[in-house]
């Protein structure tokens, strides 16, 4: 018999079937201004006539080696929405609005009903963040991924008026700082999250962990929190001089990306309550503190920076919306970040 493309480990009937049992949770996030269906060669997005100067926002991101938890677990329909994230969450920090999404998934074996599996996922991001799944690429790649593992990436545009652009540089000397609490580790630090938890503890991800009050995988696989439409509803109602998404980094870095020269940040430590899964590892891994804030969230997955006038107003505005914000610090002259 003729040696064919299944034969090397490529299934194109199995690639057909993933994308028929896609199409219903892609469905779900479209937005009047797609044009097109899933399975074209481009989606197309019409851009609404309302913008006088329209500034297109992008980003992108993975999800990083938090799939080995998936992995591990053989749960696949939350990742998704940690890719949505990542992305949203970074373009939303400039006032954007975000518009659509792809997402780039990369199998060693593709099985259809896993495949939608983490596609639900994504959708259940977009849907979160308002934005539309237009399209993305599934490639089996036999050979290049361990067996039942996969890689999963993220691409997101959205869009600003370029009067209403936040990029850092109208943020002064006392405005304060308010920061809103994170879902748990989202997708940063599971590099040494894993070592220590997996291999130092030696937990299993189904063991239940009393201060976690559910199984370590289950707290592990907390999907990454969307802030967008949160966000872009207080942006209507309160100027807004800058925004951090905090991911890889940390609270120490993230913060300072947004500030103008000669002005640093002084954070109380004291304004939020470290949630029990980055105290667990702290103490589990022997972390020093100040590793524990330039890797992980510790609890603030996202800052917003108002004037003190403004302060009051934001905090109540958010609370309103179901957010839980708190007043975590202010910015001062000098540099970098300074925890109190």
């Amino acid at each position: 018999m003729a040696y064919t493309y299944k034969d090397a480990g490529v299934d194109i009937d199995a690639g057909n079937k993933a994308v028929e049992l896609m199409k219903s949770h892609v469905r779900s996030t479209l937005r009047p201004e797609v044009l097109t269906e899933i399975g074209g060669f481009g989606g197309l997005f019409a851009l609404e006539p309302k913008y006088r100067e329209p500034v297109l926002v992008a980003g992108t991101d993975g999800v990083g080696t938090k799939l080995k938890i998936a992995f591990l677990l053989d749960r696949h329909d939350t990742i998704g929405q940690d890719a949505v994230a990542m992305c949203v969450n970074d373009i939303v920090v400039q006032g954007a609005e975000p518009l659509f999404f792809l997402d780039y998934l990369a199998v060693g074996k593709l099985k259809p009903e896993q495949v939608a599996e983490i596609v639900s996922g994504v959708a259940a991001g977009c849907r979160q963040a308002g934005c539309a799944l237009i399209g993305g690429e599934t490639a089996e790649m036999p050979g290049f991924y361990p067996k039942g593992e996969y890689d999963l990436a993220g691409f997101a545009v959205g869009v600003v008026e370029r009067s209403k652009l936040i990029d850092g540089s109208k943020i002064q000397e006392k405005d304060v700082l308010i920061g809103l609490p994170a879902s748990g580790l989202h997708s940063n630090g599971f590099s040494l999250a894993r070592d220590v938890f997996l291999q130092k503890a030696k937990w299993k991800p189904d063991d239940y962990i009393i201060e976690f009050g559910k199984t370590l995988g289950e707290e592990l696989l907390t999907p990454t929190k969307i802030y967008v439409k949160e966000i872009l509803s207080l942006l209507e109602d309160v100027q807004v001089n800058g925004m951090a998404h905090i991911t890889g980094g940390g609270l120490v870095e993230n913060i300072p990306r947004i500030l103008p020269q000669g002005l640093g940040v002084v954070v109380e430590k004291n304004a939020w309550t470290v949630p029990p899964v980055f105290q667990v590892l702290q103490k589990l891994g022997t972390i020093a503190e100040t590793e524990m804030y330039r890797t992980f969230n510790m609890g603030i997955g996202f800052v917003l920076i108002v004037r003190p006038d403004a302060a009051a107003k934001a905090v109540t505005l958010l609370q309103k919306l179901g957010e839980d914000p708190c007043i975590m610090g202010e910015v001062v002259d000098g540099s970098g970040i300074t925890f109190k």
